[in-house]
C-alpha cells in the first residue's frame, strides 16, 4: 500500500512540474514578459551602437589608418633568439633607413650559460630540434624555472614578501633545463634531461621558411616581451585582459578545485576583458579555435558568447573571411593545442597540434601561419586588415636580451591566485612578434618595447576605446608600423612550403573512429582506476601535470554547457575528485566525448542506474 501511495505521489509531482514549466513558463512568462524585455534590450543595444557609429563618423581629429580588421594569431612557447636569431635579416626602420637586427646577438657565439654536466660555457647553435617529443622533456617555464633562467645562480635572492626580482643576466637557461626530469611511461625511475643545451639551439631560416619569409616581407618587433616572467596561463590572460588578476604561475589542482567548489565561472577582471570592451563599444569580434578547448573559453561569459556564435572552429576561418560581408573587426585565432587523445600525456603533452609547443612539430605551426596569412591575403578584406603573430612566452628557450620593468596593471588582484608574491612590475622573456599589413613596408625591424598588452592597446586606439588597466594604458601600440598611405600590391599571395622534418612526428588522424577509440581508452583507464595500476605502475604515481590543469577547467566549462542539472552536479563532483593523472585522463576523455560527439557519459550512467532501480523495484513489486 505504501509503495502505491509513493508511486501516485511521484507522478502527481511530475504532472505539476510539467504544467508549471510548459503552461506558466511557456505560455505566460516567456511570451508576455521575457520576450518583450529581450526585444527592448536588443533595441536599446542597437540604438547605442548606432549613436556610437555616428559619433565616430562626425567626431573631429585625425582619421585612423584604413584598418577595419585586426587579426591576432597567438602561438606557444618560443623565444626570439630560438626562432629568429639565425635568420640573418637585413633590417630597415619604418622610414626605410638601415637599422640593426637583434642587436647583441652573434650566432654560434659562447654565452654566459654554463652546462652543469661538464661546467663548460654553452654557445648558441643551429639547427634546432623540430620537436622534443620522444627526445627530452618540455623545458620548465613556470615562475620558478623562469626565475632560474633569467637570474641563474642569483635566483634564490627573489623575495616573496616584497616581490623584488633579483638582477637579471639571462645566465640560467641551461641550468634550468638541466633540472627538468622525464618520467618513464612504463613505471621506471625519473630520468634527467639528456642534453640540457637543447634550449640554446636555434632554428635556421631553412627550417622556418614561412616565418622567415613573412619577417622579410613585413615588420619584425625585436623588443617584444611576454607580459610576465612565467608560464602560459598568466601571459594569455594578459593578452586578453591586460591583467592576470593576480595569477603569477600555473594554477595548482587544489586551487582549481576550490575555485569550482566556490562557484568559479571563469576568470573575471575588475575592468572586464578585451571582448567585454569590444561589446561595450559595439565592435564585432570572433574567436577561431583550433580545437574544442580554446584557452579563451576560460574567461567569464564564454559560454554565452559561444551560443551567440562568437566562437567558431578554425576549419571555418578561410571560408568566412572570404565572405564579402565579413564584419568582425577583432579576430583572435587560437591554435590546436594537441592531438587530444587525452591519455596520460594529453593535452599536457601538446604534441600533434599547431601551437608550436616545444614537444610538438614546429612545422605544424608553420602550416597554421601559412594558412592564416594566405587566407587573409587572398580575401576581399586584405586591404583593410592587420595581422599580428606572436607567442605567449619563451617555453624555456634561450634569449639574450634582458627584459626590463613593467607597469603593474593596477586593478583588483585575487590574493588566492598569487603563489609567489609577484608584483607584475617585471616583463618576461622576449618572444618573436610580426606585424603584417598592406600598409607595412617590407623588411622593417622595429625596436620599440612591447608586451602582449600592446595588441590590446592597438585595438583600443584604433577603435576609439578606453584601456582596461594601467598596463595597456602605458603600452606602446603598433599603429606607427602602418605608415603607407596606399596599400602594397607586391605582398606575396602564396608563401613558401613548410619544411619537412626527418623523421616526422607521427600522429594519429582524428577520423570517424575517434569516438570508438576514446570509449575503448576510457574503459582501459577506468579498469586501471579500480585496479590501482596502469601499465605496470601504481595509479597514485601518475601526477596531474600543472600545464593540464587549466584545460581541465576549460573542459569542465565546455561540458557543463547545455547539461541537465543532475548531470552538472556529477560533472563538478568528478572534477573535484581528480587526484591523479589517471583521474584527469578519464575526465578529459569524458569531456571530449561530450563536447565533440554529444555523448554525455554522466547522463548515460545516471539513466542506466535509474533503469536498474526501476527494474529492481518492479521485481520487488
Amino acid at each position: 500500500m505504501c509503495l502505491v501511495v509513493l508511486w501516485v505521489a511521484k507522478w502527481v509531482c511530475k504532472a505539476f512540474a510539467w504544467v508549471w514549466v510548459h503552461i506558466f513558463c511557456g505560455l505566460i512568462l516567456w511570451p508576455l514578459v521575457l520576450f518583450p524585455l529581450g526585444l527592448i534590450c536588443l533595441g536599446l543595444t542597437e540604438l547605442k551602437c548606432a549613436l556610437i557609429a555616428l559619433w565616430n563618423w562626425v567626431s573631429p581629429g585625425p582619421r585612423p589608418p584604413k584598418i577595419e580588421h585586426v587579426f591576432v594569431l597567438y602561438l606557444e612557447n618560443r623565444s626570439f633568439d630560438h626562432m629568429l636569431g639565425f635568420s640573418g635579416i637585413k633590417a630597415v626602420d619604418v622610414h626605410g633607413q638601415p637599422t640593426s637586427f637583434n642587436e647583441g646577438f652573434t650566432p654560434n657565439s659562447v654565452t654566459n650559460n654554463i652546462n652543469p654536466y661538464d661546467n663548460q660555457a654553452v654557445p648558441t647553435s643551429s639547427p634546432a630540434e623540430y620537436y622534443l617529443s620522444g627526445k627530452d622533456p618540455d623545458p620548465g617555464h613556470d615562475f620558478g624555472p623562469t626565475l632560474t633562467a633569467l637570474c641563474g645562480d642569483k635566483a634564490h635572492l627573489y623575495d616573496e614578501s616584497s616581490g623584488a626580482y633579483p638582477p637579471i643576466n639571462n645566465s640560467g637557461f641551461v641550468l634550468n633545463y638541466s633540472q627538468s626530469y622525464k618520467t618513464d611511461i612504463l613505471g621506471g625511475p625519473e630520468q634527467r634531461v639528456q642534453d640540457p643545451t637543447r634550449v640554446m639551439h636555434c632554428f635556421s631560416s631553412d627550417q622556418l621558411p614561412v616565418l622567415n619569409q613573412l619577417a622579410r616581407e613585413f615588420a619584425v618587433c625585436d623588443q617584444w616581451f611576454s607580459s610576465m616572467p612565467g608560464p602560459t596561463e598568466p601571459n594569455r590572460l594578459f593578452a586578453m585582459a591586460a591583467s592576470s588578476g593576480g595569477l603569477d604561475d600555473s594554477p595548482t589542482l587544489e586551487s582549481a578545485q576550490i575555485a569550482v567548489a566556490t562557484g568559479f565561472d571563469g576568470y573575471e577582471f575588475e575592468n572586464g576583458n578585451i571582448f567585454d570592451l569590444l561589446d561595450a563599444n559595439c565592435v564585432s569580434w570572433r574567436v577561431f579555435a583550433g580545437d574544442a578547448f580554446p584557452f579563451s573559453f576560460i574567461l567569464k561569459g564564454a559560454n554565452v558568447n559561444r551560443l551567440l556564435g562568437r566562437f567558431r572552429g578554425f576549419d571555418d576561418f578561410v571560408s568566412e573571411i572570404n565572405e564579402p560581408d565579413f564584419g568582425d573587426r577583432f579576430v583572435f585565432i587560437e591554435p590546436k593545442y594537441g592531438e587530444h587523445t587525452f591519455d596520460l600525456f594529453g593535452p599536457s603533452d601538446f604534441s600533434c597540434g599547431s601551437s608550436m609547443h616545444p614537444l610538438d612539430d614546429v612545422t605544424r605551426g608553420e602550416q597554421l601561419i601559412k594558412t592564416v596569412y594566405e587566407g587573409i591575403r587572398n580575401s576581399p578584406h586584405w586591404e583593410s586588415s592587420m595581422l599580428i603573430i606572436t607567442f605567449d612566452e619563451h617555453g624555456g628557450f634561450y634569449d639574450h636580451v634582458q627584459p626590463g620593468t613593467a607597469v603593474p596593471p593596477g586593478d583588483i588582484q585575487t590574493a588566492a591566485y598569487n603563489q609567489n608574491g609577484f608584483k607584475f612590475d617585471q616583463l618576461g622573456v622576449r618572444v618573436p612578434a610580426l606585424v603584417i599589413s598592406p600598409y607595412t613596408p617590407a623588411g622593417v625591424v622595429d625596436h620599440t618595447v612591447y608586451d602582449h598588452t600592446s595588441m590590446l592597446a592597438t585595438a583600443e586606439r584604433l577603435f576609439g576605446m578606453d584601456s582596461l588597466t594601467d598596463r595597456d594604458a602605458a603600452a606602446n601600440d603598433l599603429l606607427h608600423l602602418l605608415p603607407l598611405t596606399v596599400p602594397r600590391t607586391d605582398a606575396p599571395t602564396t608563401l613558401q612550403p613548410v619544411a619537412t622534418p626527418d623523421p616526422p612526428l607521427t600522429c594519429e588522424r582524428d577520423d570517424a573512429s575517434t569516438q570508438d577509440r576514446l570509449l575503448m581508452h576510457r574503459s582501459e583507464l577506468r579498469l586501471a582506476q579500480h585496479a590501482g595500476t596502469y601499465r605496470d605502475r601504481r595509479v597514485a604515481e601518475y601526477p596531474v601535470p600543472r600545464s593540464q590543469i587549466p584545460f581541465l577547467g576549460i573542459a569542465l566549462r565546455r561540458a557543463l554547457d547545455g547539461t541537465e542539472y543532475a548531470d552538472r552536479v556529477q560533472w563538478i563532483a568528478d572534477f573535484n575528485a581528480i587526484r591523479t593523472g589517471v583521474d584527469a585522463a578519464i575526465f578529459m576523455t569524458d569531456a571530449k566525448l561530450k563536447v565533440q560527439y554529444g555523448l554525455d557519459m554522466k547522463k548515460v550512467m545516471r539513466e542506466s542506474q535509474k533503469k536498474l532501480r526501476r527494474t529492481q523495484s518492479a521485481v520487488k513489486w
